[in-house]
């Protein structure tokens, strides 16, 4: 079986709609390990409507918007680091909840549970100012940590779109390659997805899992 990591540099960076995108042009299933807040629909639902992936069923569904260390205290339960088992897809996108230094638990964070599932990172980040830090910081905890990093993707949002001079700089400080970059979807449906190709870089690296 594939799988890869989508982690990213903050939270509400594009890493679902990047998820959705992996899992249509991929051809993959979905699963997120922790859902934190309800309310408002899922990431399973987002990702499986937009690209028609099977979502497997989350290990934790907690109600609070929050850290899963947060909503999970609030929701009086203990997240394990064993209790996360890899579902079993010929392909298949493992999506993280907010960045790589999220607390799972107190003792835990995401990069534990990328460990504890033997994962290979993709880190997604913002096209815009600020980027350089904030990517190059991400890539230095996921060496320090010992997880394998696939690569980088980067996502333009409404106000910043693909920056050539800052994938430049975090190809070349962070001495990873940028894989992607995603455009900011004015309209986000299945077909704006499908018609923004992947390109072979990307390819090539997930072939190479």
């Amino acid at each position: 079986m594939k799988h890869v990591f989508i982690t990213g540099t903050d939270t509400g960076i594009g890493k679902t709609i990047t998820s959705a995108w992996l899992c249509q042009h991929w051809q993959a299933d979905y699963w997120k390990p922790v859902q934190s807040g309800l309310e408002d629909g899922t990431d399973s639902e987002l990702v499986s409507g937009l690209s028609g992936a099977r979502a497997h069923p989350e290990t934790w569904r907690l109600t609070q918007p929050l850290s899963p260390h947060q909503s999970a205290d609030l929701d009086g339960v203990k997240i394990q680091l064993n209790d996360f088992t890899l579902p079993q897809a010929e392909r298949l996108v493992v999506e993280g909840a907010g960045g790589c230094l999220v607390p799972l638990n107190w003792r835990d964070t995401m990069l534990d549970l990328m460990k504890h599932l033997r994962s290979c990172a993709l880190l997604v980040a913002r096209s815009g100012l600020g980027t350089i830090n904030h990517t190059c910081l991400s890539l230095q905890a996921l060496k320090a940590a010992g997880v394998p990093i696939l690569g980088v993707i980067m996502a333009a949002d409404r106000l910043n779109p693909p920056n050539p001079a800052n994938r430049e700089a975090i190809e070349h400080f962070g001495e990873v390659p940028v894989l992607a970059e995603l455009p900011y979807f004015e309209h986000l449906t299945a077909q704006a997805l499908s018609e923004f190709t992947m390109p072979d870089r990307l390819k090539r690296a997930l072939d190479s899992l």
